[in-house]
């Protein structure tokens, strides 16, 4: 009997020491972290472990240390760790070229715009069309739109396309038109081809009119289409990007991105739309829903009216600063017969919509077509009048918002519309309290692609210059817990996957980011300076700072 209790107390230890010395087999382990899950209890850990792309044990470096091992061990030094960023609106064919064309972002004159396509020329002289965008009219002094005539008198020979800042308006010189053949103003439905009083064209053109002439410039090659996207994605993962929604696409963007996932080309999650025309629907969910690890196309994208700063939103009543209210991109019986098919379709829809007109008739589309399970979206619902907010509630409609675009937009804002319209724009409280959910994107490259901007944004309501003083429409700021979400596990709702990723819990893809300071308790000045250490895609590093 002594002999046996002996034996018995020998494997008991033997069994102790195999367990405490051998530990699970991982991939990586990040521990001495504050690690920000964004779980439903907003709980904050120490560590995590991480195999084959996967979250496979949270909590304290202890428990993580002893229990696992792994080849690659990252001690965090205490900085905060998140869930990666989820762009919620983005156009990343956009941002690809806008790297290899003229920047006219922030400037201040006509004569600043010339002065930076004559710089672009003199830099790319073989360049066959001059293309950029950026500029604002806004920030001139005579806040005018510039005249094709100055185009002209500088670049008589090569065609120029410059977008408005917004990507809804357009200023061409007479080469741009005479290669597109429009010698005369034109109706164009959902668009404009401006005139001056002499009834000549001026080069401004608005929402569909751009078409007419961007259909000319030339398509790059695929290897150097492959070659923008890259050095794109290579600037979205530098801020902690892990997730964007490539907010339409056409079909030819759409068999490229397919393409290049394929081949392993890309990193960085996208959630494709498919841009479409709703005269012509069923071409659009012919295409079919594509889902791969990185790569989903099973939404469709529709546009209701143009920007505000152009005045294409659609209004309910005049701007007040002009004698229009803009205009619907297509009439409300195409809209309506749409989405009635998308109805029936297993595709989500998101629609944009600016104005509080265009606002309102996509509300009650929605609602006409009891929608409320298919998590369809609007993209900006940037003025929204106050008894339409209560809908986005009734009808479950998703809000899907761009907190710069307010701080961009708010220096102008109250002569476009007045200040009592003003108190249902970029109403992102109203919209959360609403919905309960509010998906938080940068529409880059219209505004900065950094998602911390688009955080310091909501929180504050303030610009990079920390004005206004005491924010802008504080009334509809967003708590910093809630603008992660929004960047994070809201943004995963909205595009269907929520028990895939948006937070760092068991069984969810290893997307992370590693920053060199807590946006959680940051000062407001410091949130939009503080940079990414680390990107992690699915356990993989594919980006470090040092």
């Amino acid at each position: 009997m002594l002999m046996t209790m002996k034996y018995l107390y020998l494997l008991a230890s033997l069994l102790l020491f195999i367990r405490c010395t051998t530990n699970i087999e991982a991939d990586l382990i990040v521990y001495n972290a504050r690690v920000y899950t964004v779980d439903s209890a907003f709980s904050i850990q120490e560590a995590f472990a991480v195999k084959n792309g996967i979250f496979i044990d949270i909590g304290s470096s202890k428990h993580i240390l002893e229990r696992y091992k792994a080849k690659q061990i990252i001690d965090a030094e205490q900085k905060p760790v998140y869930p990666g960023f989820y762009d919620a609106h983005a156009h990343s064919f956009m941002l690809a070229d806008y790297f290899q064309q003229v920047d006219l972002v922030g400037c201040q004159s006509v004569q600043e715009l010339v002065s930076r396509l004559q710089e672009y020329q003199k830099k790319y002289p073989d360049k066959k069309w001059i293309v950029g965008g950026g500029w604002d009219q806004n920030l001139w002094p005579e806040k005018k739109y510039p005249h094709r005539d100055t185009l002209d008198k500088y670049f008589p020979d090569v065609p120029i396309f410059i977008n408005r800042i917004d990507y809804h308006a357009a200023l061409v010189n007479s080469e741009a038109l005479r290669i597109a053949q429009i010698d005369s103003a034109q109706m164009v439905e959902g668009g404009l081809i401006a005139t001056d009083s002499s009834q000549r064209i001026t080069g401004i053109l608005v929402d569909n009119a751009m078409a007419l002439v961007s259909k000319y410039i030339p398509a790059g090659s695929e290897d150097n289409i492959l070659h923008k996207l890259r050095q794109a994605q290579d600037s979205l993962l530098s801020v902690g990007l892990t997730s964007i929604v490539d907010a339409g696409l056409d079909t030819e963007q759409l068999e490229l991105l397919r393409k290049f996932y394929e081949t392993d080309s890309l990193q960085i999650r996208n959630y494709a739309m498919m841009f479409a025309e709703p005269h012509n629907i069923n071409k659009y969910i012919n295409e079919g829903i594509y889902e791969s690890e990185k790569l989903t196309i099973k939404a469709i994208k529709l546009m209701a009216d143009g920007a505000l700063g152009s005045r294409g939103a659609c209004l309910l009543e005049n701007y007040s600063d002009d004698s229009s209210r803009g205009f619907l991109l297509h009439s409300r019986e195409e809209f309506q017969n749409a989405l009635e098919q998308l109805a029936k379709s297993p595709f989500q829809v998101a629609i944009h919509a600016i104005g509080d007109s265009s606002n309102r008739m996509l509300l009650d589309i929605y609602g006409s077509l009891d929608v409320r399970n298919k998590r369809w979206r609007i993209e900006h619902a940037q003025i929204v009048s106050p008894e339409d907010f209560i809908k986005f509630k009734t009808f479950r409609v998703l809000p899907s918002i761009q907190p710069t675009h307010a701080t961009s937009d708010m220096n102008w804002l109250y002569d476009r519309i007045g200040p009592e319209r003003a108190k249902g724009a970029y109403a992102y409280r109203k919209l959360l309290d609403a919905y309960g959910k509010v998906m938080i994107g940068t529409d880059f490259p219209i505004e900065h692609f950094n998602p911390l901007y688009s955080f310091h944004a909501a929180v504050t309501r303030q610009d990079s210059k920390g004005l206004p003083k005491g924010g802008f429409q504080m009334d509809n700021a967003l708590s910093r817990e809630e603008a992660l979400r929004g960047m994070t596990i809201w943004s995963a709702y909205g595009c269907f996957q929520e028990k895939k990723r948006g937070s760092i819990e068991k069984g969810k893809d290893a997307d992370f980011v590693i920053l060199d300071d807590d946006i959680m308790s940051a000062p407001n000045d410091k949130l939009r300076t503080i940079k990414t250490l680390k990107t992690i895609i699915a356990g993989n590093i594919v980006y470090s700072k040092n």
